[in-house]
């Protein structure tokens, strides 16, 4: 098989670095996840290369061809050449000596099936060279072509070098798998589970965040509940109709699918699950707070409460309002309008958020103290303001100064 209309392999930064690597005695492929997705017709995102050459030989062709050479993983034989600000991860071929885990000794090497071969998965273990011709040394074109995620080798072998390939199996399942997920790699991660408590919860969040939006996530979930393996990673029960249907939701409003969402509607019915979560997968502080902020207001959300959406719209932001709408469409009863949910999201398009209008000085001529009590004065007259529905008018916002005024606390 051949990439021949592929034009990034052929022209620009590119077509420039191999045409560097790819002489005098070494070899330079695409290799990994670009190949798989240009054969796929999906997006291509990074792109990686592999070469015979070893990491100081890298580096110097990359310098004297005026390219930015940096060490990134010069341990594992990894080259990050920057050409045009576009960076490439260029890595020496690699043969396994002893594993023991993730704290494999490799040696670098000249053998292309040999490098292919200690990689996870068949379809991530193609590699292309300049021209365009695709190289398979395990089976990946028949498995993409069924798209099948398969192990290379004994699944349980591959397993137990890395315990994040189970998570990995699943998330590529989700994202390329048809059908099925490969009994035999199913099999595998169920024997391996209990080693998803000895991985880091950086590297957990990482693969989780990564399925969740994936095309087939709601049927990859499934089979993993059903296998014991959700509850492992969450802590918790996992929402699965919820989750189907936030994906519906969205598709509905025409929103990209979104990773944390996708979490919330999985996992977090209050916000102590947010809290849980955010330990056990190491979220960043955003992360967490979005979980919180819709586990604390997703309730509330009905389509049919126009002044108090409005009201929660300007308390959150529409971001967050967004995400609130959201989870509560996705928990809403079936058969209720998704036209008023619809118009619900859209809110924040239809509806410019106010400034609240009063200042300090509008209690301050008014005899009410710098300090506590005017800090008081101006958030009761703030919430008075949101429940009168944002009023602009002089007369009611005169009102609503005169009512604050008068409870705030005096010497």
């Amino acid at each position: 098989m051949r990439l021949d209309a592929i034009p990034w392999l052929k022209q620009g930064p590119l077509a420039e670095l191999l045409a560097v690597l790819d002489r005098d005695g070494e070899e330079a492929r695409v290799v990994g996840g670009s190949v798989r997705n240009a054969l796929l017709g999906e997006p291509i995102g990074d792109i990686d290369v592999a070469t015979t050459a070893p990491p100081d030989e890298v580096t110097r062709r990359a310098q004297a061809a005026g390219f930015r050479a940096v060490p990134t993983g010069i341990e594992h034989g990894t080259v990050t050449v920057v050409i045009a600000g576009r960076p490439f991860e260029v890595t020496t071929l690699r043969e396994d000596v002893e594993t023991f885990g993730r704290k494999a000794r490799v040696v670098f090497g000249r053998d292309w099936r040999k490098d292919a071969e200690r990689r996870d998965f068949t379809m991530n273990a193609l590699s292309a060279t300049r021209d365009g011709t695709v190289h398979d040394y395990v089976g990946g074109l028949d498995d993409l072509k069924a798209r099948r995620v398969r192990f290379i080798g004994d699944p349980h072998a591959r397993i137990a070098e890395d315990y994040l390939r189970i998570l990995r199996f699943f998330r590529f399942h989700a994202a390329y798998g048809e059908g099925a997920p490969d009994p035999a790699g199913l099999a595998a991660c169920i024997a391996g589970r209990a080693g998803l408590e000895t991985l880091s919860r950086e590297r957990v969040r990482t693969e989780l965040l990564k399925l969740m939006p994936a095309p087939h996530a709601v049927a990859t979930l499934g089979v993993m509940a059903e296998a014991g393996l959700i509850v492992a990673v969450l802590g918790g029960v996992p929402l699965l109709a919820s989750f189907a249907r936030m994906a519906q939701c969205e598709r509905a409003a025409a929103l990209a699918p979104d990773a944390v969402r996708h979490l919330g509607a999985l996992a977090v019915q209050i916000e102590e699950d947010a809290v849980r979560l955010g330990a056990r997968l190491r979220l960043s502080n955003a992360e967490q707070n979005r979980l919180a902020v819709m586990a604390a207001h997703w309730r509330a959300v009905s389509p049919d409460a126009d002044r108090a959406m409005r009201a929660l719209l300007y308390r959150l932001g529409p971001d967050a309002f967004a995400d609130a709408v959201l989870l509560a469409w996705s928990r809403a009863p079936q058969g209720t309008s998704a036209a008023r949910w619809l118009a619900l999201v859209a809110l924040p398009q239809h509806w410019i958020i106010p400034v609240f209008p009063l200042r300090a000085a509008d209690f301050i001529v008014r005899g009410v103290e710098k300090g506590p009590a005017l800090g008081a004065a101006l958030a009761a007259a703030e919430r008075a303001w949101i429940a009168a529905d944002f009023p602009s008018d002089a007369p009611a916002l005169e009102a609503l100064v005169a009512a604050a005024v008068a409870e705030a606390p005096r010497k």
